[in-house]
């Protein structure tokens, strides 16, 4: 199957009907995993995709077609709005034309419900009664719990324990969807009870999540475990946004010289990004791709590219990445969703062979752009997104101070509405040190460097 035409004449835009499968068109990657040796009072992993979602992930496809019904879903929110950040771009007084593709605009506030519908739809067509998951920010695990209660399945959601402490309305938002919410590490699973016996303050990371999200998968009958970043299919899904954005930036003769997006472990990044390293690869005009990570878990620009688990535990099967070590428990910032020990896989590879960039950005510079972008454009962004902000603006100034025009689009992820709490913080003056959490990561570095990895 093809997809779109690159170069046709615009037309309305409207919601893709594939998905853009960049595994496909990688000459070199190749996706592998090891899985690793039981030991002893260890879980094993059971498969946990259907057959259906499996063969996406290992597809070699460039395109897979999107099912009619969970079509009909996206078409609900989708195509969501290119905005041209007119009041922003004023502001800095920079010769930059910036634009931002509108994921907030989402039931669920963010890019997340893209691949929470398709997930739910393809586990209930398998037979599955119900879904446990992990969530960092909340807003994997909100949209998965809309999902779940519009296919009927039931959803248990370990949600990281300093975000489900600073973000309790995520908490209720999960709830009125029907779904159980657990702080993690938790009581509940002997991962928890172990995570909690060397650290009872232990502020838990997604990481740990998923080590009590399998375990419930492992024993529940009808229960599988879904992941909300970093897999091939979750990546894949995203890409709705990335596809309209390229038409869309087309029916305005617009063309991004730069694309740029937050990284957690890699959803939200790729939806956006990949599409537009297709069209770079088929029309020969350059796109720089740029992934923004906190300074406080920055797997790309300073994590090693080694085999690792996703889990804490180191249940899951290997995959190659930049990663930080699956033990690596962040500094509790505010930007919840990113505070991923590791990198997609296939955006590890991309990032070592030089096809993408990326930064790292510090929790006050973050809020800083936050602010600043809320008070131009009337919206307030998540701390997630106002990562990609944080780098526009830097790239803006850029612009103004050589004189030198650029396009820069970048992805807004989410909406900031459930942030107020983190808001407040900064603007009192009562934001965490980033000192304290870039110690940790060089403590994290220390580590694997004295176990040779």
């Amino acid at each position: 199957m093809t997809g779109p035409a690159t170069g046709a004449a615009p037309g309305p835009v409207t919601v893709p009907t594939h998905w853009y499968n960049v595994v496909a068109e990688l000459a070199g990657y190749v996706a592998e995993e090891r899985r690793p040796a039981l030991q002893p009072g260890r879980h094993g992993i059971r498969p946990q995709l259907p057959l259906s979602i499996y063969r996406q992930s290992v597809s070699d496809e460039p395109f897979i077609e999107i099912p009619a019904a969970v079509r009909a879903e996206y078409e609900r929110w989708r195509p969501t709005p290119l905005v041209r950040a007119h009041r922003l771009e004023r502001l800095l007084g920079t010769p930059a034309r910036i634009y931002y593709k509108c994921e907030a605009a989402s039931p669920s506030g963010s890019h997340k419900l893209n691949s929470a519908i398709a997930q739910a739809y393809y586990y209930k067509k398998a037979g599955i009664r119900g879904l446990v998951t992990g969530t960092g920010a909340g807003q994997w695990g909100t949209a998965l719990s809309m999902a779940c209660a519009a296919y009927d399945l039931e959803l248990t959601v370990y949600m990281v324990r300093c975000s489900y402490e600073q973000k309790p309305q995520r908490r209720v938002l999960m709830e009125l969807n029907g779904a159980r919410v657990l702080p993690s590490p938790s009581t509940t699973t002997e991962a928890g009870r172990s995570i909690l016996a060397a650290d009872p303050d232990c502020p838990g990371s997604l990481s740990v999540a998923s080590s009590e999200a399998h375990e419930i998968a492992q024993e529940g009958d009808g229960i599988r475990y879904s992941a909300g970043s970093g897999d091939n299919h979750v990546l894949l899904h995203q890409t709705v946004i990335g596809q309209e954005a390229v038409a869309q930036m087309a029916a305005l003769g617009e063309h991004a010289d730069t694309v740029v997006a937050a990284l957690g472990a890699g959803s939200n990044f790729a939806g956006i990004a990949m599409p537009f390293h297709r069209q770079s690869r088929l029309t020969g005009r350059p796109t720089r791709l740029v992934a923004v990570e906190p300074t406080s878990c920055p797997k790309l620009t300073r994590g090693v590219y080694a085999w690792d688990h996703h889990d804490a535990l180191g249940n899951t099967p290997m995959s190659k990445m930049y990663t930080l070590g699956h033990t690596f428990i962040p500094s509790p910032i505010h930007a919840g969703g990113l505070r991923y020990h590791g990198a997609a896989p296939v955006i590890s590879w991309m990032y070592r062979e030089g096809l993408i960039d990326a930064v790292a950005c510090g929790q006050h510079q973050v809020f800083e752009a936050g602010v600043t972008f809320a008070r131009a454009e009337q919206l307030i962004p998540a701390p997630e997104s106002a990562h990609a902000i944080a780098h526009v603006i830097d790239r803006a100034i850029r612009a103004r101070e050589t004189g030198t025009p650029e396009t820069i689009l970048f992805n807004l992820s989410g909406h900031g509405l459930m942030d107020l709490g983190s808001y407040d913080k900064y603007l009192n003056g009562l934001l965490e040190s980033d000192a304290a959490a870039e110690a940790e990561v060089e403590q994290a570095l220390s580590r694997l460097a004295t176990a040779g990895v």
